[in-house]
């Protein structure tokens, strides 16, 4: 199953109504699924191989959602809405606010849209192409602008007004597309543009945006709020939310009158508003279906692409060493991807595409780590710390990183900036069979042939070949590998 084969139901803002919810999941079962996934721009998706079009246009247009099938044409609209109430907020963005700007916007996004709150630190800022973030004015925002992955970011000239945002993000996308998609126009100019074609209400840009330094929260499980109610957090391991149990949480959400459902960035979703009377009737709900409401907080913190069992496993096997370890990753999350981008992560790990030699030789698997500036994930820099790194290794580097990560934090909030320092060695001798470039490294040794970890290679039996393809040993040539950042320092 490919992302391509899935519907689409989109989400504006992650948030929609228990009778809604309970809609899209009869959609879902209607054609025979048992489960549903959360994407990471909270929307929600469903495999449907055979689509009856005209039906599905009626079924969705009956709760006024829309959707999309095979393709990504399409982008919802992000915001951090989750986050009022139970998170740091700047004081004017209320419910009312995001509801007030999602009105706004009378067009289905092409390009992505988030609209969020830089107090906040579970929703990412800078991860969609039109980035709106509120500024310490009332209704007022700044907008980033990011076209492409390769881009840089780019700030708009004047902060939005909220009525504004809408109009203002139409006209970008519609520049965008007719210039077919060629954004390389300064900024300045595309303000110029649509300024002289709209009426908006701008104001000056008197302060920069301070980005979040909060970190990481905890967002699962039966929370406090204020005025004597609880927030809900729900997580699923693999991402594949049984229709069965969701329904339950949608009845349950009408019978105790609340209003919506809140699906979060990081494929979860959170209930919010519990009454203290009401709290006993959700931990039933969570018991009798056997949920877990206190994932360790190594469980929560990943991004990982929809319907990649590979990702999920290799998550599944680092949360397990770091557990055994008693590694902390509390403030840092993950990302395992194919490709660097949109990218909301403080350590990223992408993964090499599958190699195979001959036809029939696989090559192991190797994946390349970064981490943002800072460790923060609203960070546009990525550093390199690790590459070419194999599965057995991956535990250790990522807890190494973590490590420097809490050895250096302090107080003053300055930016730090790793390297290597310059006295470490930076290369390690090995030999590389010269038909399939397979290495033979002594730290490792050969599993395969049973050579123990730290064998030297002159010490290889004479008849000791190539695991991949038998090359002879003596036809193994010596070289230097680089051992790209095996060793950091901390520069302020």
């Amino acid at each position: 199953m490919k992302k391509t084969d899935l519907i689409r139901a989109f989400i504006p803002g992650g948030l929609l109504s228990p009778r809604d919810f309970r809609k899209i999941l009869d959609i879902a079962r209607d054609m025979g699924n048992e489960t549903v996934h959360f994407g990471s721009r909270q929307d929600i998706m469903f495999p449907g191989d055979e689509v009856d079009q005209r039906k599905l246009d009626e079924e969705f247009g009956s709760i006024r959602t829309q959707y999309e099938w095979s393709g990504q044409r399409y982008q919802n609209i992000v915001t951090s809405f989750v986050a009022v109430d139970i998170m740091p907020t700047t004081p004017w963005v209320t419910t009312g606010t995001y509801y007030n700007v999602l009105d706004t916007f009378d067009y289905r996004p092409r390009l992505k849209v988030n609209v969020t709150d830089p107090k906040q630190s579970l929703v990412p800022l800078f991860n969609g192409q039109l980035n709106f973030v509120a500024s310490e004015h009332e209704d007022y925002w700044y907008l980033f602008l990011k076209f492409n992955p390769t881009d840089d970011l780019r700030r708009w000239p004047v902060l939005i007004s909220s009525y504004d945002i809408g109009k203002v993000a139409a006209a970008l996308e519609q520049l965008y597309f007719d210039a077919n998609r060629d954004q390389s126009v300064a900024t300045d100019l595309l303000f110029q543009n649509i300024n002289q074609e709209l009426q908006t209400n701008n104001r000056t840009i008197d302060k920069e945006l301070e980005l979040p330094s909060e970190p990481f929260p905890y967002y699962e499980g039966l929370n406090k709020m204020a005025g004597s109610k609880y927030w809900l957090g729900l997580y699923w391991r693999n991402n594949r939310y049984t229709i069965s149990f969701l329904e339950k949480v949608c009845d349950l959400c009408s019978r105790t009158n609340i209003g919506k459902i809140i699906i979060t960035p990081w494929k979860s979703f959170i209930v919010k508003g519990i009454r203290e009377e009401d709290r006993d009737k959700w931990e039933l709900l969570c018991g009798r279906n056997g949920i877990n409401l206190r994932h360790s907080s190594l469980e929560l913190n990943w991004h990982l692409p929809v319907l990649n069992e590979h990702a999920l496993k290799q998550k599944k096997y680092l949360v397990n060493v770091f557990d055994k370890h008693d590694i902390s990753t509390y403030g840092l999350t993950f990302s395992i991807k194919e490709r660097p981008i949109n990218l909301f992560t403080s350590v990223a790990i992408l993964m090499h595409p599958s190699i195979r030699l001959f036809g029939k030789y696989n090559l192991q698997k190797r994946y390349n780590v970064f981490y943002s500036k800072n460790f923060n994930p609203n960070e546009e820099k990525y550093i390199p710390f690790a590459m070419h790194v194999t599965k057995r290794e991956l535990p250790n580097v990522l807890m190494k990183l973590s490590r420097i990560y809490y050895d250096q934090l302090d107080d003053d909030g300055q930016d730090r900036i790793w390297e290597e320092p310059e006295e470490a060695p930076d290369t390690q001798t090995v030999h590389q069979c010269p038909d399939c470039m397979t290495i033979y490294d002594q730290r490792y040794g050969d599993p395969t042939a049973e050579i123990p970890e730290g064998t030297p290679f002159e010490d290889l039996p004479e008849g000791y070949r190539c695991p991949l393809c038998e090359t002879p040993k003596s036809e193994f040539k010596e070289l230097e590998m680089e051992l790209e950042g095996s060793k950091v320092k901390c520069q302020k």
